[in-house]
C-alpha cells in the first residue's frame, strides 16, 4: 500500500510541474504556455509601473516633494525662539508657542485639502479665526486685569505720566510707516508695535490691516496681521536685552542711584473703586478701545471686589493659559513663507525695532523732565520711565535689575509697576484713538 502511495505522489508531482519543466508534447499547449508567460510578463511589468507610480504620487504629497528655501528658513526661526524661551527664559510663554506655531505653519503640503491655516474650513483657519477678529486680545485682557495690582499706580498717580510718554513710540512708528510708503490703516497698525503690548497690536491689526478692508481707492489692505503680532511679540521677549543699553546711555550714575520714597498704602476700598472709575474715564476719552479696556478693568474688579474670587481665579489662570496657548500657536502659524518673507515683513520688523527704542526712550527723559519740578524725596529714579513700555511685567523687572546693579539695595520694583501698568492702558488708548480715526 505505501508503494502504490508513493507511486501516486510520483505521477501527480510530475503532473503539477511538468508545465514548468517544459514538458509537454502538445504543440497547441506549447503555444498557449508561451502565451500566457508572455501576459504575465506583461502584468508584471504592469504591476512594477503602477507600483513606482503610486510610490511617486505619494512623494508629491510629502513635505519634501514641497519645501521651498522660505519654509526652511522659517521652520529654523522657529526653532531659535523656542531656544530662547527654554535657553533664556525670554517670555517662554510666548514664545514656545509662538515657535511651535511657526514650525506647524511652514510644515510644507500640497494646497486644497484644508490643511493650511489661510485654507477655508481647515482646523487651523477656524482657530484663527479668534485672531482675525480680535476675539483673542480681549480675553486676555481680562486675565490681565484679573492678576494685576494697580496699588502702585493709585498710590503715586503722577507716574501715569510716564506710561502715556512711552506711548511716543506709537505715534513715531505710525509715521515712519507712512514715510515707507504703507497707506494710513497698514501704518496705523504697524505703530501699535511702538506700544510694545501684542494683544494690542493683534487687536488693531485685526481692524485696521486685515486683508479685508476696502480703501476708497478700491485697493485692499494688507494682512499684515502675523507680522506684527510676530513682531510685537519678539520685542516683548527681548525687553532685557534692548533696554539696559539705553538706560545706561540715557541715565547718569547718579540718577541711577535715587531713592524713591515708599508708596503710601491703598486701602481695599480705593482697590475696588479704582477699576470703575478708571473703566469710565478711560472708555469715554477712547470709546473704540472698549473690548480691551472694559475687560481689563472687569477682571479688576473681579479680583478686587473679594466675592468673586473664583472668576478671577480662572480669569488669571486656567482662561488666560487656554487663550495664550491658542493664541501663540495661531500667530506663529500664520507665517507661512510665502505670505510672511516680504519686504514689509522686514520693514515692519525694523520699524518695530525702532519704535521700542523710542518709547523707552519717551519715558526714561519724560522722568527726566519730571524731576526738574520735584524736589527731595518726590523726585524720581528715571530708570522706572522705561517701563512705561507695556511689556508687563518684563519692563519692571529689567528696571529693578538695573536699579539694584547701582545700589543693591534700592528695590524699584513696585514703582516701576506703576507706569508699567499705566503703559498697558496707555497703548490700549492709543489703539482705541488710532481705530477711531482709521476704523
Amino acid at each position: 500500500m505505501k508503494r502504490v502511495l508513493l507511486i501516486f505522489g510520483v505521477i501527480s508531482l510530475l503532473v503539477c510541474i511538468r508545465p514548468v519543466l517544459g514538458l509537454t508534447t502538445n504543440t497547441q499547449n506549447t503555444i498557449e504556455q508561451t502565451s500566457l508567460e508572455q501576459t504575465e510578463t506583461q502584468q508584471s511589468g504592469s504591476f512594477v509601473q503602477e507600483a513606482f507610480n503610486g510610490i511617486n504620487q505619494f512623494y508629491q504629497y510629502t513635505g519634501f516633494a514641497n519645501a521651498s528655501w522660505g519654509n526652511v528658513t522659517m521652520i529654523f526661526i522657529g526653532i531659535v525662539f523656542i531656544y530662547l524661551g527654554i535657553k533664556f527664559d525670554y517670555e517662554p510663554l510666548l514664545l514656545i508657542p509662538i515657535g511651535a506655531g511657526v514650525i506647524i505653519g511652514n510644515i510644507p503640503f500640497v494646497a486644497g485639502n484644508q490643511t493650511g491655516i489661510y485654507e477655508t474650513g481647515s482646523v487651523l483657519n477656524y482657530l484663527y479665526f479668534g485672531v482675525v477678529k480680535g476675539i483673542y486680545p480681549p480675553l486676555i485682557f481680562l486675565g490681565i486685569g484679573a492678576m494685576t495690582d494697580f496699588s502702585s499706580l493709585i498710590a503715586n498717580p503722577k507716574l501715569m505720566l510716564l506710561g502715556a510718554a512711552a506711548q511716543i513710540g506709537v505715534f513715531a512708528t505710525f509715521l515712519g510707516a507712512l514715510y515707507l510708503g504703507f497707506n494710513l490703516p497698514e501704518a496705523g497698525a504697524i505703530g501699535i508695535i511702538g506700544g510694545a503690548d501684542g494683544p494690542t497690536a493683534i487687536f488693531l491689526s485685526s481692524k485696521l490691516a486685515n486683508g479685508i478692508n476696502i480703501l476708497p481707492d478700491g485697493t485692499t489692505v494688507k494682512n499684515l496681521i502675523g507680522p506684527i503680532a510676530i513682531a510685537a511679540y519678539s520685542y516683548m521677549a527681548l525687553v532685557p536685552v534692548i533696554q539696559p543699553p539705553i538706560m545706561k546711555l540715557l541715565t547718569t550714575k547718579k540718577e541711577r542711584l535715587i531713592r524713591m520714597k515708599p508708596p503710601r498704602a491703598v486701602s481695599q476700598k480705593e482697590k475696588m473703586i479704582f477699576p470703575i472709575v478708571a473703566l469710565l474715564l478711560t472708555t469715554f476719552i477712547s470709546p473704540s478701545a472698549l473690548p480691551l479696556l472694559g475687560m481689563l478693568f472687569f477682571g479688576n474688579l473681579l479680583k478686587e471686589s473679594g466675592r468673586t474670587e473664583r472668576l478671577a481665579d480662572t480669569a488669571r489662570t486656567k482662561m488666560i493659559d487656554i487663550v495664550t496657548i491658542l493664541l501663540g500657536v495661531t500667530v506663529g502659524a500664520s507665517t507661512q513663507a510665502d505670505i510672511f518673507i516680504t519686504k514689509d515683513s522686514m520693514l515692519i520688523f525694523g520699524l518695530g525695532a525702532i519704535s521700542f527704542v523710542i518709547a523707552t526712550m519717551g519715558g526714561l527723559l519724560f522722568a527726566k523732565f519730571m524731576n526738574l519740578f520735584l524736589k527731595g524725596d518726590d523726585k524720581l529714579n528715571p530708570l522706572i520711565g522705561a517701563a512705561g513700555v507695556s511689556a508687563v511685567p518684563d519692563s519692571a523687572r529689567v528696571v529693578h535689575t538695573e536699579g539694584l546693579k547701582a545700589d543693591k539695595n534700592n528695590y524699584l520694583l513696585m514703582h516701576a509697576m506703576a507706569p508699567n501698568v499705566s503703559g498697558v492702558i496707555g497703548s490700549a488708548i492709543a489703539a482705541g484713538i488710532i481705530l477711531s480715526f482709521l476704523g
